[in-house]
């Protein structure tokens, strides 16, 4: 429930964000009706975006008035992308002792407690950035010493070698605790008088009620598949000249091993076993130098997958069990769990990017190295591009006005000549090309060919499979999947793993998974496609309970286990579901993920 909120609290109450548009009018971002429950179908949804304030009794006598504050420039979104746009604006800022004010508002509790990556960390945009972070403590403790790469079959192992100029190649590269890293990278920004303010979830782009903040520009770097970026994508129809962003789900767990086993350095990729051929996806396994034997390990599984009954958490459970795996696990012991959605489209699904009053940054607009399964580079990368391209417009004499959104196209001008869209482009065709009637042994040969020999210079650009939403089949058409019991030694059960993400949020909000219309589910999902969403989602979020009658079922959304992957608005077949922000700091607490 929301407080009457005052101007002595005002500032403690950033539950929007306004960007004010040059010549625009404000966007209609929600159009669907609102229906109320009735004897056949029952009301799961009841957030504001479905049920609006002014016709929902919840919403009388709450004071609605509103209170605004002035920046130069708001950035939305904790992550590498935002907190190295607000350290470039500011370094510029201090060099040339402009007076600049830099706002940045993160949905998380704390700076890094949703973050989550592998992550092995390539250094070139921290280099740029800060070329003297080693003096200042940056949190990158393990180099890369050993690189292994693997085939699996269901017992044995087969070696790739890993030859120098594939992408998976990491040799400079660091072993991070991306989590970590963003917490550290804060600090940095903090010290050079940007403003932060953890614990605060941006709702909208336009906001009728609540706290606001007013900028000349607003960088959206949400990470993948954000809330406010799919509003802005079709109010500005910035991706009319790209194809359809293709994701995946990447499930990441954190252990403690027997030190005998412990190996810092050594960085290990699979792909094959436990997915078919035909289903894109793969394996790391990192080993931290942090004081003690940590390993980080984890499974993505391409979002373009076909079979409704597979279960990406229960693959990732799998693939523990597989000897060349297990032998690293046996005897340890499992301290963290989460999950979080990637872009994979790359080069053919990057969008506009710049818009009146703001632009894309990060993994939000996806900038993600696929073959590298690195992203994190590109993203700090764009991030100070925006940063170069914004500060001589918001600090110019000149401005035609101080409060109007200005427009800087410069940044995509820039974003096209710099290495990241040279990066992006020599891999394009890696991830599309293992749609062949090969699949995985299709895309390897591919690679080896087209990458290793020509480095991406081949003069076609292939496509991919189209919407991930639109790629399962139904139910009748598949064969169930029988997964093993989880041991609970190497393999653990889903809601076991949701308790070690830290995931919490207050039980008296609506649920923030909305549905546009709650007949779908039984009538569409479960009928057709067996409710693929009690698979797909890797915090079981999800289930199909009986009717209180006893005649059918219905959806139960469990919206307190969110971790906020994101993969149920992205994989649902229907596009029923639409994910929106919870109250600020609610969602999982990750330490160093």
């Amino acid at each position: 429930k929301r407080v009457p909120i005052d101007k002595c609290t005002s500032q403690r109450c950033i539950r929007a964000l306004k960007t004010v548009k040059a010549d625009h009018a404000p966007p209609q971002l929600y159009t669907w009706r609102w229906k109320c429950s009735s004897a056949v179908t029952p009301r799961i949804t009841s957030h504001y975006t479905i049920c609006p304030r002014d016709k929902d009794p919840r919403w009388e006598g709450v004071e609605m008035e509103r209170f605004a504050d002035e920046a130069d420039v708001v950035i939305v979104g904790g992550g590498p992308a935002g907190l190295s746009a607000a350290i470039r604006l500011k370094q510029l800022a201090n060099e040339q002792e402009k007076d600049l004010r830099v706002c940045l508002v993160e949905k998380a509790s704390q700076i890094g407690a949703h973050t989550l990556s592998g992550a092995c960390l390539e250094p070139s945009a921290l280099n740029e950035l800060f070329s003297d972070w080693k003096e200042r403590g940056a949190p990158l403790n393990t180099p890369v010493t050993e690189d292994v790469f693997s085939l699996l079959t269901k017992k044995y192992r087969i070696p790739v070698p890993m030859l120098p100029g594939l992408p998976m190649n990491n040799h400079g590269n660091y072993i991070v605790r991306l989590g970590h890293f963003v917490r550290w990278l804060g600090e940095q920004a903090e010290e050079l008088g940007v403003e932060i303010y953890p614990g605060y979830a941006a709702a909208e782009d336009v906001f009728e009620r609540g706290m606001e903040l007013h900028a000349k520009v607003t960088l959206f770097g949400e990470g993948c598949h954000g809330h406010l970026a799919k509003q802005l994508y079709r109010q500005f129809n910035l991706r009319e000249n790209c194809e359809p962003q293709t994701y995946a789900i990447g499930l990441k767990e954190v252990w403690l091993i027997d030190e005998k086993k412990w190996r810092p350095g050594r960085v290990e990729h699979s792909v094959g076993w436990p997915l078919n051929r035909n289903t894109y996806g793969g394996s790391f396994l990192y080993h931290l130098n942090e004081g003690e034997p940590l390993v980080a390990l984890g499974f993505v599984v391409g979002l373009d997958y076909t079979n409704p009954y597979l279960s990406p958490f229960r693959e990732f459970q799998r693939w523990k069990h597989h000897p060349f795996i297990a032998k690293t696990l046996e005897g340890g012991n499992r301290i963290a769990y989460g999950a979080r959605a990637l872009n994979e489209g790359g080069y053919q699904c990057l969008p506009k990017v710049t818009f009146p009053g703001g632009m894309l940054i990060g993994c939000s607009p996806g900038f993600m190295n696929v073959p590298k399964i690195k992203g994190t580079h590109t993203a700090m990368k764009s991030g100070m591009l925006a940063a170069e391209a914004i500060f001589p417009k918001v600090t110019a004499k000149d401005l035609a006005s101080e409060t109007a959104g200005l427009h800087v196209p410069e940044y995509e001008d820039n974003l096209k000549k710099s290495w990241i869209w040279k990066e992006l482009y020599s891999v394009r065709n890696i991830r599309p090309s293992f749609h062949n009637y090969f699949g995985l042994y299709g895309g390897m040969v591919y690679t080896g060919v087209f990458y290793w020999i020509l480095r991406g210079k081949e003069p076609w650009t292939l496509k991919h499979a189209g919407l991930d939403s639109a790629q399962l089949r139904p139910a009748k058409e598949c064969t169930a999947i029988e997964y093993p019991k989880p041991d609970g030694k190497l393999s653990f059960d889903l809601l076991s793993s949701v308790a070690l993400s830290g995931t919490n949020h207050e039980g008296d909000q609506p649920p923030h998974l909305t549905l546009k219309d709650d007949s779908v589910p039984v009538a569409n999902n479960l009928a057709i496609y067996d409710g693929p969403e009690q698979r797909f989602c890797p915090a079981g979020v999800y289930e199909y309970v009986p009717l209180e009658t006893g005649e059918g079922m219905r959806l139960q959304i469990n919206a307190q286990n969110c971790v906020h992957c994101k993969t149920c608005d992205i994989k649902d077949p229907s596009q029923n579901i639409n994910w929106v922000v919870p109250e600020g700091s609610g969602g999982p607490a990750y330490n160093g993920m």
